[in-house]
């Protein structure tokens, strides 16, 4: 099984101000997000999954959540903590139909600290500029991590890193 991170970030690391993205919508990169995660399990936190109830991401979500034990989502469980989720994952890859066994971890900023040390990989999309926000992606050594594609967009670049297993 392989994590990865997926998030969209300011030049400051800024992710969310008040539950949405600071910045004007930017479509390619919610396309390419979209398209990334959509028959994969996928880790976000609560708050992160209420949001986007009306069109939940990925083929199955593993909800971390201390304060409910389960979620009105047939597609839907939920774990209390990093483990429990990494657990759910690989039942969850192990009983389903996916091209590979790659599991996406989409948020909010706590779920991205709680799965920092667990992530094989990161999937950035960054946004050019700096935004005021209350939400942010976690510090990363860049010692630990090398840029292994790099494709960029009209006002963001995606990233895609890898953790540099020689360094740990």
């Amino acid at each position: 099984m392989q994590l990865v991170s997926v998030a969209a970030l300011a030049e400051n690391r800024v992710i969310g101000r008040d539950g949405e993205v600071p910045w004007p919508h930017i479509e390619a990169d919610v396309r390419q997000y979209r398209e990334r995660v959509a028959g994969s399990p996928v880790i976000l936190g609560r708050r992160t999954f209420d949001s986007m109830r009306d069109d939940l991401p990925g083929a199955r979500q593993i909800v971390v959540s201390r304060s409910v034990s389960s979620v009105d989502a047939p597609s839907a469980v939920v774990a209390g903590g990093a483990e429990e989720a990494i657990e759910q994952a690989r039942r969850i890859l192990a009983d389903g139909d996916f091209l590979d066994e790659t599991v996406y971890v989409l948020g909010g900023g706590g779920i991205y600290d709680l799965f920092a040390s667990h992530v094989d990989r990161m999937v950035l999309s960054h946004v050019d500029g700096a935004y005021e926000g209350d939400t942010y992606f976690p510090a990363w050594d860049d010692a630990e991590w090398a840029v292994e594609r790099e494709i960029p967009y009209d006002r963001f670049t995606l990233r895609e890193w890898v953790r540099d297993v020689g360094s740990a």
